[in-house]
């Protein structure tokens, strides 16, 4: 089968999803694909290069198909969404918000956020305005994604950890997230309440300055 970029980053994200960003070596990748590292670097320059293109290709995949809200959909509703996409495409695959996090130039990024400001100018909001919302919305949803993906404490941390001593001095931390995940609450769900603190707020701030 020939060797071309398609090929190196499709086989670079299953790289990723089976050792973490912290595997993803051009030696490794080369070992897979059956070739020298030097071949690499005809299709990608450097290390930062293919994280790139692994961000790229992971966004593509939740994000082939983006438009604008309808003319009657509110755009808190519409970012809210976009937001939760961003999250899907993230964790589907492992360190997923470490490789958009180190991916500065990553194009699709740049279209998500280019298509949200638009949206937000369009709807009136000041353009400086409108890069500050999307801006927070992304990096709360990354910043989110980040502490989801972190390794849990392992038994051996835990059998070290003094739960009752943790309750007894913090009580209403304790107290609040028992009460919070009651039998049919999930962390999506405290992905949301979060992001819905985040983007009326916001909203609230744009109606009052526009």
């Amino acid at each position: 089968m020939a060797l071309d970029r398609q090929r190196i980053v499709a086989e670079a994200v299953a790289l990723l999803d089976a050792e973490g960003l912290d595997g993803v070596t051009t030696r490794k990748l080369a070992a897979r694909l059956g070739v020298k590292s030097p071949t690499l670097y005809w299709h990608l320059p450097n290390k930062a290069a293919l994280v790139t293109a692994i961000a790229d290709a992971i966004l593509d995949q939740e994000f082939g198909d983006m438009s604008p809200p309808e003319p009657d959909q509110p755009w808190p509703d519409w970012l809210s969404g976009l937001a939760e996409r961003l999250r899907r495409a993230l964790l589907a695959h492992k360190d997923g918000a470490r490789v958009i996090s180190a991916s500065q130039l990553s194009l699709n990024m740049a279209a998500i956020s280019e298509l949200a400001m638009s949206t937000l100018v369009a709807r009136g909001i000041p353009l400086r305005q409108a890069r500050v919302i999307v801006l927070t919305v992304e990096r709360f949803t990354v910043g989110h994604v980040l502490e989801e993906q972190v390794p849990r404490p392992d038994a051996d941390a835990l059998k070290h950890f003094d739960m009752a001593t943790f309750a007894q001095q913090h009580p209403t931390v304790v107290a609040a997230v028992t009460e919070y995940f009651r039998p049919g609450r999930t962390v999506d769900d405290l992905f949301r309440d979060c992001l819905e603190v985040v983007i009326e707020g916001a909203a609230v701030k744009a109606g009052a300055t526009s």
